[in-house]
């Protein structure tokens, strides 16, 4: 089973082949976004992403990424990722 993780993107480069920094549950890690980024990677500065094996899978909004992150500690309970 696959699960991606809701990530805000904290940072990023000047190109999409630069790395990114996505926040998960307070803590950052280097995501890849070459997989969502069409345009600059400045656009995606705030964004919500899924995150899998780092990379960003997809584009989410905030209320959703809430409620993955709620469903997530159900299933999990609190000792969710990083």
């Amino acid at each position: 089973m696959c699960i991606g993780v809701p990530g805000k993107i904290v940072a990023v480069g000047d190109c999409v082949h630069e790395p990114a920094w996505v926040e998960i549950n307070a803590i950052r890690r280097q995501i890849n976004i070459s997989l969502i980024c069409e345009n600059s990677p400045q656009e995606l500065l705030g964004c919500w992403v899924l995150v899998h094996v780092g990379f960003a899978m997809s584009m989410i909004d905030e209320d959703e990424a809430d409620n993955i992150m709620e469903m997530l500690k159900k299933i999990t309970g609190e000792a969710m990722l990083p």
